[in-house]
């Protein structure tokens, strides 16, 4: 059966960054040992890796607003999916956002789907 890619992005960035917003320690569960993060100018390997970076961000409360949403599958026989996320994000008390982009790599793995490649990236204007 195929995989409707559209609707798994969706369900997949809408759990991530409610999950983010909330509580980001808790998202180790989507990357793998093997998973890699580029945030900004830093790359991570490693579930633990990255959610030290994740946590170590230097705000408190944080809320992602998405802008725009496109996926496509990244392979024919695989399911795994490439998602790009355009959006927005208001940290701690600035009224102004902060514009960003965001890749997610995800592959299937005994009826769910974990983030093997996630770039993160602010746009400066």
């Amino acid at each position: 059966m195929a995989v409707n890619f559209q609707a798994l992005a969706e369900e997949f960035t809408k759990f991530y960054y409610a999950q983010f917003d909330s509580d980001r320690s808790q998202l180790g569960n989507l990357y793998r040992d093997h998973s890699m993060l580029t945030f900004e100018t830093s790359q991570l390997q490693g579930a633990k890796n990255i959610i030290e970076k994740l946590v170590s961000l230097p705000f408190q409360k944080v809320a992602h607003r998405i802008s725009t949403l496109d996926a496509q599958p990244s392979s024919p026989d695989m399911g795994s999916v490439l998602v790009m996320v355009t959006g927005e994000l208001l940290v701690d008390e600035e009224q102004n956002p902060q514009r960003y982009s965001q890749v997610f790599h995800l592959i299937p793995e005994g009826g769910s789907y974990y983030v093997f490649n996630d770039i993160f990236r602010l746009n400066y204007s």
